[in-house]
Protein backbone atom coordinates (compact mmCIF):
# COMPACT_ATOMS: atom_id res chain seq x y z
CA UNK A 1 0.00 0.00 0.00
CA UNK A 2 1.17 3.63 -0.85
CA UNK A 3 0.54 6.24 1.31
CA UNK A 4 0.06 10.34 0.89
CA UNK A 5 -0.06 12.40 3.61
CA UNK A 6 -1.17 15.91 3.10
CA UNK A 7 -3.19 18.98 5.24
CA UNK A 8 0.44 20.08 7.38
CA UNK A 9 0.83 23.54 7.58
CA UNK A 10 1.85 26.94 9.90
CA UNK A 11 -1.45 27.52 12.27
CA UNK A 12 -1.69 29.62 15.59
CA UNK A 13 -1.57 28.32 19.09
CA UNK A 14 -5.13 26.97 19.88
CA UNK A 15 -6.02 26.53 16.00
CA UNK A 16 -7.14 23.39 14.53
CA UNK A 17 -5.95 21.29 11.03
CA UNK A 18 -7.08 18.50 9.31
CA UNK A 19 -4.49 16.24 8.25
CA UNK A 20 -5.08 13.14 5.47
CA UNK A 21 -3.23 10.13 4.74
CA UNK A 22 -4.73 8.54 1.24
CA UNK A 23 -3.62 4.72 0.67
CA UNK A 24 -3.35 3.62 -2.48
CA UNK A 25 -2.41 0.09 -4.19
CA UNK A 26 -4.20 -2.10 -1.64
CA UNK A 27 -7.67 -1.40 0.67
CA UNK A 28 -6.78 0.01 3.70
CA UNK A 29 -9.46 -2.10 5.83
CA UNK A 30 -7.68 -4.68 6.80
CA UNK A 31 -4.38 -1.94 8.46
CA UNK A 32 -3.81 -0.51 11.46
CA UNK A 33 -3.11 3.01 10.27
CA UNK A 34 -1.06 5.24 12.60
CA UNK A 35 -0.05 8.89 12.57
CA UNK A 36 3.52 9.56 14.50
CA UNK A 37 5.41 13.15 14.63
CA UNK A 38 9.20 14.02 14.38
CA UNK A 39 10.03 17.30 15.55
CA UNK A 40 13.84 18.97 15.16
CA UNK A 41 16.31 16.79 17.16
CA UNK A 42 13.57 14.32 18.49
CA UNK A 43 12.68 10.80 17.92
CA UNK A 44 9.79 10.13 15.74
CA UNK A 45 6.89 9.36 18.07
CA UNK A 46 3.48 7.75 17.95
CA UNK A 47 0.50 9.81 17.81
CA UNK A 48 -2.63 8.04 17.02
CA UNK A 49 -3.77 4.68 15.41
CA UNK A 50 -6.48 3.29 14.20
CA UNK A 51 -7.19 -0.53 13.74
CA UNK A 52 -8.90 -2.17 10.83
CA UNK A 53 -11.96 -4.27 11.29
CA UNK A 54 -13.45 -2.49 14.16
CA UNK A 55 -11.42 0.73 13.86
CA UNK A 56 -10.33 0.66 17.97
CA UNK A 57 -8.12 3.79 18.51
CA UNK A 58 -5.53 4.85 20.68
CA UNK A 59 -3.72 8.02 21.24
CA UNK A 60 -0.31 9.23 22.66
CA UNK A 61 -1.02 10.89 26.42
CA UNK A 62 0.25 14.67 24.54
CA UNK A 63 -2.20 14.50 22.27
CA UNK A 64 -5.78 13.19 24.09
CA UNK A 65 -8.76 14.86 23.85
CA UNK A 66 -7.61 17.36 21.57
CA UNK A 67 -6.82 15.21 18.66
CA UNK A 68 -8.93 12.72 17.07
CA UNK A 69 -8.07 9.94 14.67
CA UNK A 70 -10.95 8.68 12.12
CA UNK A 71 -11.32 6.99 8.05
CA UNK A 72 -13.01 6.86 5.84
CA UNK A 73 -13.02 3.30 4.12
CA UNK A 74 -14.88 4.69 0.65
CA UNK A 75 -11.68 7.42 -0.09
CA UNK A 76 -8.95 4.89 1.30
CA UNK A 77 -8.29 7.59 3.70
CA UNK A 78 -7.00 8.29 7.31
CA UNK A 79 -7.59 11.70 9.52
CA UNK A 80 -6.25 13.03 11.91
CA UNK A 81 -8.07 15.76 13.34
CA UNK A 82 -5.92 18.20 15.24
CA UNK A 83 -7.91 20.84 17.71
CA UNK A 84 -6.22 23.17 20.46
CA UNK A 85 -2.66 23.33 18.74
CA UNK A 86 0.40 23.89 20.88
CA UNK A 87 3.48 24.96 19.42
CA UNK A 88 4.83 21.67 20.74
CA UNK A 89 2.96 20.07 18.50
CA UNK A 90 5.35 21.40 15.84
CA UNK A 91 6.96 18.69 13.92
CA UNK A 92 6.75 17.00 10.53
CA UNK A 93 3.93 14.50 10.69
CA UNK A 94 3.94 11.00 9.01
CA UNK A 95 1.39 7.95 8.56
CA UNK A 96 1.97 4.50 8.46
CA UNK A 97 0.02 1.27 7.34
CA UNK A 98 0.87 -1.86 9.78
CA UNK A 99 -0.49 -5.06 8.93
CA UNK A 100 0.98 -8.30 10.33
CA UNK A 101 4.93 -7.48 9.54
CA UNK A 102 4.51 -5.30 6.78
CA UNK A 103 4.35 -1.42 7.32
CA UNK A 104 3.79 1.25 4.58
CA UNK A 105 5.31 5.38 5.48
CA UNK A 106 3.92 8.01 4.17
CA UNK A 107 6.32 11.24 3.48
CA UNK A 108 5.86 13.78 6.07
CA UNK A 109 3.82 16.86 6.16
CA UNK A 110 4.83 19.83 8.03
CA UNK A 111 3.16 20.94 10.64
CA UNK A 112 3.62 24.52 12.59
CA UNK A 113 2.33 25.98 15.61
CA UNK A 114 3.30 29.66 16.40
CA UNK A 115 2.49 30.85 19.86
Amino acid sequence: VQLQASGGGLVQAGGSLRLACVASGRTISSYRVGWFRQAPGKEREFVAAIRGGGGTTSYADSVKDRFTISRDYARSTVYLQMNSLKPEDTAVYYCRALRGITSSWGQGTQVTVSS
